[in-house]
């Protein structure tokens, strides 16, 4: 996984990406898979874009994504 930009003040703490999925670990504890059925493919590509910025991600899932993932996977 890719850390989460250098000065994090984010929950994100780490990110992988692949096609149509992505996994984001949390500081707060556990990793979660979202892609194209949960929560969507256009919320998996903005947040991987978010996640390649290194800004606003945990703001977008706090905001539009929430529970709406495929599991949790720790």
């Amino acid at each position: 996984m890719k850390r989460y930009r250098a000065e994090n003040d984010s929950g994100v703490a780490a990110y992988e990406c692949g096609p149509g999925w992505i996994l984001v670990r949390f500081h707060q504890g556990g990793t979660y898979r979202y892609d194209d059925r949960h929560p969507g493919a256009a919320a998996v590509l903005e947040m991987q874009r978010l996640a390649d910025a290194g800004a606003g991600l945990n703001t977008y899932i706090n905001q539009y994504v929430r529970d709406d993932y495929v599991a949790r996977l720790e």
